[in-house]
This record gives C-alpha cells, structure tokens and sequence, in this order.
C-alpha cells in the first residue's frame, strides 16, 4: 500500500495540492491525472454536500490521489462524516486558541486520542472488511490535521496551537487575517513571519496556499511541506488574460 499524505508529509516530502471549491468531478480527475500530491475540497466556502464530497473523493481514489478537507468553522459533526467517507485529513479553520485546536483533535481522531464514532461499515472502512483493530490502527497513525490561523487571536496562541498533541501543522489563512487585523495589532505580514517561525521552531508541519507557479516554489524554497495552489484564483487569472489579450 502506498505511503499515506501524513506518512508523506512527515517525512519530508514536498507535497503540492489543488484546491477546490466548485463541484466538479472533471476537475478532481484533471488535478489528479495533471500529477497533483493531493486535493484539498472546501467545505467552508464552497458546497458542503457530502453525497457530492462522497463522489469526488471515490474518483481521486481511483487516481490514487488522496483528499482533505477544509470543514466548516468549529463543525465537529462534519469531521465524521468526512472521514468516514475516505477524506484521509482535515482542514480546520479559525483556530484562535490552544482548546479550538484540541476540540479538533477530539472530533476526528478515534479513542483513545479522541472521541470520533467508530464504524467499520463506511467507505473509510471498506464497507466492514476492514477489522475494527487495523481501521482505528490506520486511522490514529495516518489521519492528517491541519489547523488554520486566521486572527491576531490565532497568531497570538499560535505556540500553544501547535502544542496540541496529534496536530499536525497550521496554513495561515491570509485573507481573513487580513481582514480581521486592526490598527493596534501587528501587520500581516510580521504575523505571517511570526506564525511560520514558531512552526520551525516546534517542527510542525507548513501549509501555504498560493495563486501561481511562482509563488509555489517560493514557498516550499521558505519551509513549506505542503503548498496547496488555489485553483479558483489560477483558472480565473488565466481565462481573464485570454480575454485580456485580445482586446
């Protein structure tokens, strides 16, 4: 069996991903037949119906591709739901404090690291094939938690986030620490520093996500393991520079 995304990331790999908002499986198969490491669907700003989630992840499995999702904001229940249908991580957004970041931890990892319900009968576990020990064994070693910071909050905490047992790592999500910054707080940039030299510091796995080719190699060329390329924000650039040119 091939090495899982955790397994991937921890070792050190640099992995790149898509990340996808719309519902449309020809674009999970194009990044998957294109060569991505990964996809990561958002469930927070895009659809969140699982039946259609369902369906993208069955289709990067065929690919080989594994899928994480971004999950809604503090939305415990859809941690199951997810996972329970392949998603082999998540995504979890506005973490402003080391307890947000446990309860994330709680809901999507099985006892005795969580309280996640336990079923072997869903896609995640081959539809009961799967014994419960090798399902709860795979799923406690290889589930991927990825926490966001998006808050002068979040940037503040940050040290004790990532403290939290069984968290992976942190994608700083710049366009709501943006928005959320104040006069009074430090600039953007200086928390985006500040965030990514606490997670050197502990080891912690990186998330970035980007808009281009360039940036991506910047970012994994400054310490990130994973760099998610935001396909609405590159399909849009590049469908307006058609239109752009000829006129």
């Amino acid at each position: 069996m091939s090495a899982s995304l955790r397994e991937r990331a921890r070792r050190g790999d640099r992995l790149l991903g898509v990340l996808l908002r719309m519902p449309a499986e020809e674009l999970v198969e194009m990044a998957a037949v294109a060569g991505f490491d990964f996809i990561l669907i958002d469930t927070e700003h895009g659809p969140a119906d699982v039946v259609a989630l369902r369906q993208h992840i069955a289709l990067a499995s065929i690919h080989g591709v594994p899928v994480i999702v971004r999950v809604a904001q503090h939305d415990t229940a859809q941690v199951l739901r997810i996972l329970d249908q392949g998603a082999q991580g998540i995504v979890a957004p506005h973490l402003d404090s080391a307890a947000d970041a446990a309860a994330v931890v709680d809901a999507a990892m099985y006892p005795p690291v969580g309280s996640r319900g336990f079923a072997t009968y869903s896609r995640a576990g081959r539809f009961g094939l799967n014994t419960p020990e090798e399902h709860s064994r795979w799923f406690l070693e290889h589930t991927l938690l990825i926490g966001m910071v998006e808050s002068p909050a979040g940037v503040a905490a940050v040290g004790e986030i990532v403290a939290t047992p069984r968290l992976d790592g942190i994608l700083v999500g710049p366009a709501d620490l943006a928005a959320s910054t104040g006069p009074e707080d430090p600039p953007v940039g200086a928390s985006i520093t500040a965030v990514h030299a606490e997670l050197a510091r502990s080891g912690a796995l990186r998330m970035d996500i980007v808009g281009t080719r360039t940036a991506a190699a910047e970012s994994f060329s400054a310490g990130a393991g994973l760099v998610v390329v935001n396909l609405a924000h590159a399909l849009m650039a590049e469908l307006r520079g058609f239109v752009t040119g000829q006129r």
